[in-house]
């Protein structure tokens, strides 16, 4: 497994779908997970620290962690089906849960657990962006800091 950080969350023209962007740690691939708008906003949310007034779903699912006692150890992506990738939650007592990778990220992001993805995944749908293509990486990494979750809204 690869230790993964998220990079953020953007949409991609023309399709207006919102893509998630996570890079290997001490690598120089990057894998871009296609997600949903709200599965975006939540990522945003808990990236940029917003609070919503009411708990989001993710929200929810660490407040009832926190409250059962459970902890959630890391965040594995491990597979990836025709272009549909596949998350598991990995909890401390052991027990593994499958999960969709965008819920997962969300939910790792509030609780502070380590993304993970496995080395076939990596192989299949990673991309290799050497340090002379880092300048394209900064320019992803300016948009994002200009980015709100308002983005994502449905028009």
């Amino acid at each position: 497994m690869h230790e993964m950080d998220v990079i953020g969350v953007r949409v991609e023209a023309p399709s207006n779908q919102p893509v998630v962007l996570l890079r290997e740690v001490g690598g120089d691939r990057y894998l871009p997970i296609w997600i949903g708008a709200v599965e975006a906003t939540a990522i945003a949310f808990a990236q940029q620290g917003v609070e919503p007034p009411r708990p989001l779903t993710h929200d929810l699912m660490r407040d009832v962690l926190a409250a059962t006692g459970q902890q959630l150890d890391e965040v594995q992506i491990v597979d990836v089906k025709e272009g549909i990738f596949f998350a598991s939650l990995v909890f401390a007592s052991g027990v593994e849960v499958s999960a969709r990778p965008s819920d997962s990220i969300a939910l790792a992001l509030r609780t502070g657990s380590r993304i993970v993805a496995s080395a076939d995944v990596l192989e299949m749908a990673g991309i290799s962006a050497p340090e002379e293509q880092d300048d394209e990486v900064e320019k992803f990494r300016e948009f994002l800091d200009h980015v709100t979750p308002e983005d994502f809204e449905e028009p």
